[in-house]
C-alpha cells in the first residue's frame, strides 16, 4: 500500500511538473499588427516584440499586411474574432482604423499604438514611440554638421527636403522637428532650397517608398541642378536615403571633383549603414527596436493586470480625439565616427552583418 501510495505521489508530482510551466505560459494571445516586410526595421520590431511576449507567458499572433490598408484591416478583425488579449498596431494609415477598434473596445481588448499614432479614435488606450520630433531635430543637425564638414566656406549650402509618409503621424513629427533647425538658417540665408520644395504636401513620399524618391530626385536634379551642385538632401528614413543616393550618383556625385552631398536618413538599416561607411551616407537615426518591444511588453504586463503602464508623455500626441498617453524612447544619431560603438558594441549588429 505504501509502495502504491508513492507511486500516486511521483505521479502527481510529476504531472505538476509537466502542468506547471504549461499552464504558466497560458496568459492568451498577443495580436501584433505590423505594416510591411518590405522594411528591416519592421521585420525587427516584429521578431523583438515575439521573443519578449513569449519569454513573458504570452502566444503571439503577429502579421504583416504589406503596406496593403484592407489587408491590415482584415487581419486585425481576424485578431478581434479569434480573442486576441491585447493588439498591439502599428497602423499603415493611422485614420483608417476605427471601425476595427471600436469592435475591439466592445470585446473589451485594449489597443497600443506602436511606433505610429492611431489618429480620429477614442479607442487608442496607450502608444509607444521615440520622440519623434528630435528625430527631425537630430536629422537636421546632422545635416548642418556634415556641410560644415565637407562643405567649408560655401554660402548658401544648395539644400534638397524629402518627407515621409503623409499617411504616417510620425512623418510631420520628423519633418517639423528638421525645420525647426533649418527654417531660421534659410530665412538667414545660409540654407537655400533651390527648387522651393518646401512642406509635406510638396515632400512627402507616399508609403515611404524609396522607388518615388528615387525619381523625385532625378527630376530635382535635372531641373534645378544642371549647373549647380546640391550639398544637402534632408532623408527621413534609410529606404529613401538608398534611393535618393542612387540617383545622385546616377549623375556622378561622389566621382572626380562633384563631391558627394550630405545625405540623412533614420533606422540604421543595414544597406546605410554599409553606405555610411563606404562615405556615401552620411548619417542615421538609430533607434533600439529591442528597447521598444520592452516598454511594449511592459504596457501589456501592466493592462492584463488591472494596473496603469508605466507613461513620460501625457501632451504631445493628440489623435484629434484624445490626448494618448505615451511612452517615448530616446533616437540616437550615427555617423562613420560611432556606429561600431553604438550598432556593433550594443549588439543591435554584428561586425560581420556590417561588411
Amino acid at each position: 500500500m505504501k509502495t502504491f501510495t508513492a507511486a500516486l505521489a511521483s505521479l502527481a508530482l510529476g504531472a505538476l511538473l509537466v502542468a506547471g510551466p504549461a499552464l504558466a505560459q497560458d496568459k492568451g494571445t498577443i495580436g501584433i499588427a505590423m505594416p510591411t516586410k518590405s522594411s528591416a526595421r519592421w521585420i525587427s520590431d516584429g521578431n523583438s516584440m515575439v521573443k519578449l511576449f513569449e519569454a513573458a507567458g504570452y502566444k503571439t499572433d503577429l502579421q504583416y499586411a504589406e503596406d496593403d490598408i484592407p489587408n491590415q484591416l482584415n487581419q486585425i478583425e481576424n485578431m478581434i474574432t479569434k480573442g486576441d488579449k491585447v493588439l498591439v498596431i502599428a497602423a499603415i494609415d493611422g485614420t483608417t482604423l476605427s471601425n476595427a477598434l471600436d469592435n475591439a473596445a466592445a470585446a473589451g481588448i485594449k489597443v497600443i499604438a506602436y511606433d505610429r499614432l492611431i489618429k480620429g479614435d477614442k479607442n487608442v488606450d496607450y502608444y509607444a514611440t521615440f520622440d519623434n520630433f528630435k528625430v527631425g531635430v537630430e536629422q537636421a543637425n546632422s545635416l548642418v554638421t556634415g556641410m560644415k564638414e565637407r562643405f567649408p566656406g560655401v554660402k548658401p549650402w544648395n539644400v534638397e527636403l524629402f518627407g515621409g509618409s503623409p499617411d504616417d503621424n510620425n512623418a510631420f513629427f520628423f519633418y517639423n522637428g528638421a525645420m525647426s533647425v533649418l527654417q531660421p538658417m534659410i530665412d538667414a540665408g545660409d540654407i537655400k532650397i533651390v527648387s522651393g520644395q518646401m512642406g509635406m504636401d510638396k515632400v512627402g513620399t507616399l508609403r515611404w517608398d524609396g522607388a518615388v524618391a528615387q525619381a523625385r530626385m532625378d527630376n530635382l536634379l535635372s531641373a534645378n541642378y544642371t549647373d549647380k551642385h546640391v550639398n544637402g538632401v534632408l532623408s527621413p528614413y534609410d529606404g529613401l536615403s538608398i534611393g535618393i543616393l542612387s540617383s545622385l550618383k546616377g549623375v556622378g556625385y561622389g566621382t572626380g571633383d562633384l563631391k558627394m552631398p550630405i545625405v540623412t536618413g533614420q533606422d540604421s538599416e543595414i544597406p546605410s549603414i554599409k553606405s555610411i561607411i563606404a562615405g556615401e551616407q552620411y548619417s542615421s537615426i538609430y533607434k533600439d527596436t529591442r528597447e521598444l518591444a520592452k516598454v511594449t511588453v511592459g504596457m501589456v504586463n501592466a493592462l492584463m493586470a488591472g494596473s496603469t503602464p508605466e507613461i513620460n508623455d501625457t501632451t504631445t500626441y493628440n489623435n484629434g480625439v484624445k490626448v494618448v498617453p505615451s511612452y517615448l524612447l530616446q533616437p540616437v544619431e550615427v555617423d562613420k565616427t560611432n556606429y561600431e560603438k553604438i550598432l556593433v558594441g550594443g549588439g543591435y549588429y554584428t561586425a560581420d552583418q556590417l561588411k
